[in-house]
């Protein structure tokens, strides 16, 4: 059964695009057959991260509008033949996404694929809304800090209210919670909240944390999911998310200060 998965989060900036970028492509490396749809219409981004941008020809609201067929507008990845990405419009505004057009493409492609995954915008405007609305499970994507979490607070809310599921009473969008741009040493320092503050606002089950790491801007400017980067620690951690997201249990990593050795101490490693 197609799993459909919307990233989403209060606040702009938290890393939503990498992380779906990260997590369909580590789905289809594992053998998953996946396809990425950017929501994110007029702001499209996810093509830049997933390096097609170029290759883009037909998009999203052209499918919905009839100028295109679905097969005709989806990019198949280059590096895995198993992952495919759904573009977002540069050109048109919000209100191009209609109930009932996403919903036949939801269910077009439901017919061949394991994971359907939405990269919403920020907030709760109408892309936003759009995503989330057909969404199965939801990861929600949140920093370390309050004026964030009290947004992704707000996004709970309406996942569990204002989805297809709610409507029509059905067993509730499943929800993840996702920390990014996690760093101890702040947190020690009390600059920064901790994953347990987190937790206990959000009251989500944690899937997973990612540490703060420049490999992750590094390979976005590159056009590569930084999950590929698999000597950083934000790509093994995007690692461990997706192998929990598929039922394997894996301990957290890099949420813990590391112990400096004798010869890190005494000359500054």
């Amino acid at each position: 059964m197609t799993r459909i998965i919307v990233v989403t989060s209060g606040k702009g900036g938290v890393g939503k695009t990498t992380t779906s970028a990260a997590l369909s492509m580590g789905l289809a490396r594992a053998g998953h057959k996946t396809v990425v749809i950017d929501f994110d219409i007029g702001l499209r981004n996810l093509d830049i991260i997933m390096d097609c941008e170029r290759r883009v020809v037909f998009d999203f609201v052209n499918v919905i509008q009839g100028d295109a067929r679905l097969n005709q507008a989806l990019i198949r990845d280059k590096r895995c033949e198993l992952l495919s990405i759904l573009p977002a419009s540069q050109t048109r505004d919000k209100e191009a996404l209609t109930r009932e057009g996403v919903q036949a493409i939801l269910e077009e492609l439901s017919q061949d694929h394991e994971y359907i995954i939405c990269d919403s915008p920020a907030g709760i405007e109408g892309g936003a809304m759009m995503a989330m609305y057909f969404a199965d499970e939801a990861i929600v994507v949140t920093n370390p800090e309050v004026s964030s979490v009290r947004d992704s607070d707000r996004i709970i809310g309406l996942l569990q209210s204002k989805s297809r599921r709610a409507e029509n009473n059905e067993p509730p969008i499943r929800e993840h919670l996702l920390v990014t741009r996690y760093d101890p040493e702040r947190v020690g320092r009390g600059d920064m909240l901790s994953i347990e503050d987190v937790e206990e606002i959000l009251a989500s089950p944690l899937i997973g944390v990612i540490p703060e790491s420049e490999s992750v801007l590094r390979a976005s400017n590159q056009g590569i999911p930084v999950i590929l980067d698999e000597d950083s620690r934000a790509g093994q951690a995007y690692v461990d998310v997706v192998a929990r997201l598929t039922g394997e249990e894996r301990p957290l990593r890099f949420t813990e200060l590391e112990r400096k050795g004798i010869l890190q101490r005494m000359f500054g490693g």
